[in-house]
């Protein structure tokens, strides 16, 4: 059956479409301005909009890339944020599968604990004080060790499994299994969707996150991040190898210290844009769950 619109709703069609189309532009241009400034050649640059790079030039890349700093810096962005969100799944699915039983301890006690945590923090110094006595302080682990308990993706966990039929963990227990048997081989490959959510969160907050380089790594250089090379490149000045290497090539009108600080930027970002569309459906249908029964 085909339904003819009316005029009014030809109209709101129109509007809506338009009003979403703008929006798509509002998103997507300030990437774009980025990507284009760091193929362009910074003396050609005549459109203050350049909708288009102004001339293909690579040796912003080229520069950013012949420092060492730059692959030491993407090498623990990126470990981090693959060993980070693994370890969180394995720590805080088994702690989810925990505080969901019904037959738990102390259950409401501890339930109640750990929601307490979201509301009541120590602060920077006293947090920075623990850190240090426990030998985090200018070491790759203060990445690792302090995420591996993420009391919102333990709720989003608990309120998956509890969605789950009974019946399956029951099913595993009359065939002669342990509860490890049926978290790990029934539950937690079902909740594929909300760890594939948590696991998009973490990635997410590991690769971008700077503080913790600047507050606990800072006098390593070894252990810098690519997101804290980037806060040091916009709110600082980039390396001065970087300087050494631009005047060494001789391409003061091909690379500027702007250019360079945009080629940073597109080095960070894609790799979030390249995972994200394939995680998607996983992190809408696992957030579902968690606002259905929280």
């Amino acid at each position: 059956m085909v339904i003819k619109k009316t005029i009014s709703g030809r109209v709101f069609d129109i509007v809506n479409y338009s009003f979403m189309a703008l929006i798509l532009i509002i998103m997507i241009y300030p990437f774009l301005y980025v990507l284009n400034y760091s193929v362009s050649t910074p003396a050609l640059i005549k459109n203050p909009l350049l909708l288009l790079p102004a001339g293909v030039n690579f040796r912003n890349y080229a520069i950013l890339f012949s420092n060492a700093d730059i692959f030491k810096a993407l090498f623990i962005s990126v470990s981090r944020s693959i060993l980070g969100p693994l370890s969180m799944m394995v720590v805080t699915s088994m702690a989810g599968y925990a505080i969901s039983r019904k037959d738990l301890i102390w259950g409401r006690f501890f339930r109640i604990y750990f929601i307490a945590t979201m509301y009541f923090t120590a602060g920077i110094i006293p947090t920075y004080l623990l850190y240090k006595n426990l030998g985090l302080t200018g070491n790759y682990l203060v990445y690792i060790i302090p995420g591996m308990v993420n009391v919102f993706n333990m709720i989003l966990v608990k309120t998956y499994i509890e969605s789950l039929p009974p019946s399956l963990e029951e099913a595993v227990l009359i065939d002669g299994g342990s509860e490890l048997d049926a978290f790990w081989r029934v539950l937690l490959p079902l909740c594929l969707p909300v760890n594939a959510a948590i696991l998009l969160f973490c990635c997410i907050s590991n690769w971008n996150s700077y503080i913790d380089t600047q507050l606990y790594n800072a006098m390593n250089h070894n252990l810098y991040s690519l997101q804290y090379v980037l806060y040091n490149a916009l709110a600082v000045q980039l390396s001065a190898s970087l300087d050494q290497a631009k005047a060494a090539a001789g391409n003061a009108n091909r690379v500027t210290e702007q250019s360079l600080k945009m080629a940073i930027t597109v080095v960070t970002v894609v790799p979030i844009v390249c995972v994200y569309p394939f995680l998607q459906k996983y992190f809408v249908s696992g957030l579902l769950v968690g606002s259905i029964k929280a």
